[in-house]
């Protein structure tokens, strides 16, 4: 493995400790508030931060069509939010969760292999293992209930949509990183706010619950940008499936910092997830 490659893992695997860190901070928080409030500080987070971090860096303003690039990855994105949250809240989490989570990382990788061509055999058997981790880690339950169809449209329709929202982020990642992230999170909250309004879902943050919801937010963002180096840095498919076993960190912080009991199932989802990350970085 080349040393660009060596780089792209080690930005992947830092955005899935960041995005899992961040999804765990953020699980806290809507015990006490709602996802939506939570969501929404996540994306003035990221308007905060990553302007600040292009000044940092350096980085120049890009061409529209990168700011477009990060444009559509905010509609992506947060459409996917709200798709996945609809899906949750009517349909089978056992089903919305894990479906969604596989499709988002099976879209990019046929993308990636069109693009830059079919990966490593070891790759490929690290994809098929983190597809079982994702799977067994996000499920509730092993054995299925009975699906209908109307089951399946929102987790498919999440799940297409963070297919995209990565798609999106690659196509601006090798010009610009920092300013279409900033267009991506004011498309976001432009997008979350209206929804939120259409849906009079508006419960209020207490003082308290908002140092939590900004550590989230501030993990969120910062799984963002290692992701988009990731991207940057190597192929989409491994910066995706890779920034994608986040949900593995996110039970193991719950088993170390809550003493949640891991069941059968998620063990195989964890163990699956380090095969992954192994056969991944040959």
């Amino acid at each position: 493995m080349t040393s660009i490659e060596t780089l792209a893992v080690i930005f992947g695997l830092a955005s899935a400790l960041s995005w899992g860190a961040g999804d765990f901070i953020g699980g806290c928080a809507t015990r006490q508030t709602s996802a939506y409030s939570v969501v929404l500080v996540t994306q003035i987070m990221g308007i905060i931060i990553f302007p600040i971090l292009a000044f940092v860096f350096s980085e120049s303003l890009p061409s529209i069509e990168n700011l477009m690039w990060g444009a559509f990855a905010g509609f992506f994105g947060a459409a996917g939010l709200i798709a996945l949250y609809i899906g949750l809240a009517n349909g089978k989490m056992s089903i919305v969760a894990p479906l969604a989570a596989v499709i988002s990382v099976i879209i990019p990788v046929i993308y990636s292999a069109l693009n830059e061509g079919i990966p490593s055999i070891f790759k490929l058997m690290g994809f098929i293992f983190a597809f079982i981790g994702i799977w067994f880690i996000v499920g509730m339950n092993v054995v299925a209930p009975r699906l209908k169809n109307k089951d399946l449209e929102y987790p498919l329709l999440a799940g297409i949509l963070f297919g995209l929202f990565f798609i999106s982020i690659d196509n601006f990642s090798a010009h610009a990183i920092y300013w279409p992230l900033t267009v991506s999170r004011i498309t976001a909250l432009i997008i979350l706010t209206g929804f939120i309004l259409l849906t009079k879902n508006n419960n209020k943050t207490t003082a308290h619950v908002m140092l939590i919801v900004i550590l989230a937010g501030l993990f969120n963002t910062g799984g963002a940008a290692l992701f988009a180096l990731a991207s940057e840095a190597g192929r989409l498919d491994v910066a995706t499936i890779l920034s994608s076993l986040s949900p593995a960190v996110t039970v193991v912080l719950a088993c170390i910092l809550l003493n949640e009991k891991l069941s059968p199932h998620q063990w195989i989802g964890v163990t699956a997830s380090l095969i992954a990350i192994i056969l991944i970085s040959i």
